[in-house]
C-alpha cells in the first residue's frame, strides 16, 4: 500500500461535527459512507462514488448491536479499525467516524425504529431484528453527520430499499445513492464474510451469480419455476440449504401475481459451511 497521509478520526458526535461544520462554512458538500468495517474493495468502490459526487467524504465504522440476534456473529465479527483507516484513506475519504457503543447508544436509550414494506420477508423473515436495528443505526448516523448524500452498495439491495423508503417516510434530506455490486474475477460479490470460506467452499461459493443469472433469464417463462429450478442448482452445486430465492418488484420487493412485468430483482440467501451468503441482480 502507498503512503498516505493519516486519516483524522472522531470518535464522538461533538468531534464528528465540528469537523463537519467546519467544511460547512466553507461551503462543501458532504458525502458519507457507512460500514461496519473489515473493508475491502467493495466498500472502497462506495466511498470512490461519494468522493466523486461531494467535495468531503465520512465513512463509519461501527458493528451495530441492534442488528444482530443473540445466535449470530456480532462476537466474531471481523474487526480491523487501524487497516480500514489505511484504506478509507486511500481511497481519498476525508475523514473516519468510529464512535464507540456508548456513545451511539447511551445508557438509558429506548427508541427503536418499526420498518415494514420493503423490509418485510426475504432478509426480514430470516433475520426479524436486522432491519429495524439498520434502520435504528443509519437514522442516528444521518442525524449525526448530517450529509447531503449517503452511498450504499446494491448487494444488499433489500437494506437499500428499506432506507430508501425510511428516508421518503421520515423526510430525511439526504440523496440515496446505490452503487452497483463489486464483485471477483469469478463474479462472486465481495463480503466481508467471504473470509470465512475454506479454498473449497470458496470453489462452490462463485456459482452462486451465474446460477442467480440463468435463474433471471428463466423467469420469462414463469417465476415459480424459476425460483424452483436456481434453488435445486444451488444445492447441486454444492450449497448447504437455501433460506430463499426469490424474484420481487425491484423497489418494494413485492411479489409478482403473474409475469415478471415491471422492473425486478431476483434476491437469494445460501449457506455453505458456517458461512451465508447473499447475492442479488437484475431480472
Amino acid at each position: 500500500m502507498t503512503d498516505v497521509t493519516p486519516l483524522p478520526v472522531a470518535r464522538t458526535i461533538a468531534d464528528l461535527r465540528a469537523h463537519v461544520s467546519d467544511w460547512r462554512r466553507q461551503g462543501f458538500t458532504v458525502g458519507f459512507v457507512p460500514t461496519m468495517g473489515a473493508l475491502h474493495e467493495g466498500h472502497l468502490t462506495l466511498v470512490r462514488e461519494a468522493v466523486r459526487r461531494a467535495d468531503r467524504v465520512v465513512a463509519s465504522v461501527f458493528v451495530n448491536p441492534t442488528q444482530f440476534a443473540a445466535h449470530e456473529d456480532l462476537g466474531t465479527y471481523p474487526r480491523q479499525e487501524a487497516q480500514d483507516a489505511e484504506l478509507l484513506a486511500s481511497a481519498g475519504c476525508h475523514l473516519l467516524y468510529a464512535p464507540s457503543v456508548e456513545e451511539m447508544y447511551p445508557d438509558g436509550a429506548t427508541t427503536t425504529i418499526s420498518v415494514g414494506g420493503p423490509a418485510e420477508g426475504l432478509e426480514g423473515a430470516f433475520r426479524p431484528q436486522m432491519f429495524g436495528g439498520v434502520a435504528l443505526v443509519v437514522g442516528k448516523l444521518f442525524n449525526q453527520v448530517r450529509p447531503d448524500l449517503a452511498v450504499f452498495g446494491e448487494k444488499d439491495w433489500q437494506q437499500l430499499m428499506v432506507i430508501r423508503r425510511m428516508v421518503r417516510d421520515l423526510d430525511v434530506p439526504v440523496e440515496i445513492v446505490g452503487s452497483p455490486t463489486e464483485r471477483d474475477g469469478h463474479g462472486l460479490a465481495l463480503s466481508s464474510r467471504n473470509a470465512y470460506l475454506s479454498p473449497a467452499e470458496l470453489d462452490t461459493a462463485r456459482a452462486l451469480n451465474g446460477i442467480l443469472a440463468e435463474a433471471g433469464l428463466r423467469a420469462a417463462d414463469g417465476v415459480s419455476a424459476a425460483e424452483t429450478w436456481a434453488s435445486d442448482a444451488l444445492i447441486a452445486a454444492g450449497f448447504d440449504s437455501i433460506d430463499y430465492v426469490a424474484i420481487r418488484r425491484a423497489d418494494d420487493l413485492s411479489p409478482f401475481d403473474g409475469p415478471v412485468d415491471a422492473p425486478a430483482r431476483i434476491l437469494a440467501a445460501a449457506k455453505i459451511g458456517r458461512t451465508r451468503l447473499i447475492d442479488n441482480m437484475a431480472v
